[in-house]
């Protein structure tokens, strides 16, 4: 009856106990931006909504060209040259990847991406019909990219008689933070290149960089039409780079050797113009939207390096716990002894101290201990949720 690509209903043990938990609970795993009580009035951003060319729909497959040019500018300002014709807007990075996973790969085909990372890619790629292979991330070298160890993937897949289609690049990564660096990119480049895949790098934490290590890579198609060795795909959008998610519009960057970037653009936008998905009220509004979401980036970063002080302030008297320096995105990685499960860890601190975290495991770490926390969520909200985890971690002893 049902497709294979959508899963049997159920729930984890985690989701199933907090649907049961008789308490309020203090969620420090809330990613929303627009409930977490940023010092930011979102109704000017949200009046540019009400421009009245709204009231005429006249489609671009790729974007208007008002909104390309403003996402142009919008990477002008961070130092990448890319001209409008090389941009094509959606309504989510989701979206984006659905796309690029339509135009790159057949069914049945292999997609390289990073453990650990982000779970939502395992839903994309399932609903795409897409089957996801996994290249490591090693902890030893705070989680970086290394082509090798994406080649050691490859070879898994063609060993099994399989197809690469892409490898996805999470820069910075989420949750770890960690960025990839030019050296990585351009051994990167070249093995996608011999081996015939793209490469497809999530930069939606783009403004969120916080401690970029010598030799990062900021963007990764940046300067790459007509010169760089495979096609790179580099993804954005209103979501964290204005805090916005609300809003629905992302965007594709294309980038690569002239004559496959052009037919990735011809048919990135036959894929786009079967959905015509982005409205044009946000296509309109979208330069003063990128204007306004400067200043709510900046509030959004003195709250992740406060709510990240504090963590390890709260956490610096349980000298087996580790927090990993905060070098990019909303997440904070704690590492903690494998004395208790991560997933008994995570219940029972719901159980006793009411509190969520999430356990390392949905985020593919590959052994245990780890919790991932949100750093979003308000000042005092957040420091109580430290006391409240520090305690629960105490029972340890």
């Amino acid at each position: 009856m049902f497709s294979t690509r959508t899963p049997a209903p159920g729930r984890n043990r985690l989701t199933t106990a907090l649907d049961a938990h008789p308490r309020p609970v203090l969620d420090l795993t809330a990613t929303n931006p627009t409930t977490a009580g940023l010092p930011v009035d979102p109704s000017p951003a949200l009046a540019l909504l009400a421009d009245g060319r709204g009231g005429v729909y006249s489609p671009d497959p790729c974007g208007l060209l008002s909104a390309r040019e403003a996402v142009s500018s919008y990477y002008a300002g961070r130092g990448v040259d890319a001209g409008p014709g090389r941009f094509v807007l959606t309504a989510s990075s989701s979206e984006a990847y659905g796309w690029l996973f339509k135009l790159l790969a057949a069914p049945g085909d292999a997609v390289l991406v990073p453990a650990p990372s982000y779970p939502l890619l395992d839903a994309l790629a399932a609903l795409e019909g897409v089957e996801l292979v996994r290249y490591r991330l090693p902890a030893e070298d705070r989680w970086a990219v290394h082509a090798g160890l994406v080649e050691e993937a490859a070879d898994r897949v063609a060993a099994s008689g399989r197809r690469v289609a892409a490898v996805v690049v999470v820069n910075p990564n989420n949750p770890t933070g960690t960025s990839i660096s030019r050296a990585e990119l351009g051994a990167l480049s070249s093995l996608a290149a011999r081996r015939g895949f793209a490469i497809v790098s999530d930069e939606v934490f783009l403004d969120y960089r916080l401690e970029d290590r010598a030799g990062d890579v900021r963007v990764a198609a940046a300067g790459a039409e007509g010169a760089g060795e495979a096609l790179v795909f580099s993804l954005g959008g209103l979501s964290k780079a204005a805090a916005l998610p609300q809003l629905k519009l992302g965007w594709i960057l294309a980038g690569g050797p002239a004559p496959l970037l052009a037919e990735a653009l011809e048919r990135l936008a036959w894929i786009a113009d079967s959905y015509l998905s982005v409205a044009s009220p946000v296509q309109l509004a979208l330069p003063g939207l990128l204007a306004w979401g400067d200043g709510a980036a900046g509030a959004l970063r003195a709250r992740l390096l406060s709510n990240h002080a504090t963590l390890v302030e709260g956490l610096s008297a349980l000298p087996e716990v580790t927090v990993a320096p905060l070098s990019a995105g909303w997440s904070a990685v704690v590492r903690l002894p494998a004395v208790e499960p991560e997933e008994g860890l995570a219940l029972r601190l719901l159980e006793e101290e009411d509190m969520l975290v999430h356990p390392g495991y949905f985020f593919d770490f590959p052994r245990e201990a780890y919790v991932v926390l949100s750093l979003l969520p308000e000042k005092a909200t957040f420091r109580e949720g430290i006391r409240r985890l520090a305690r629960g971690l105490r029972a340890w002893r």
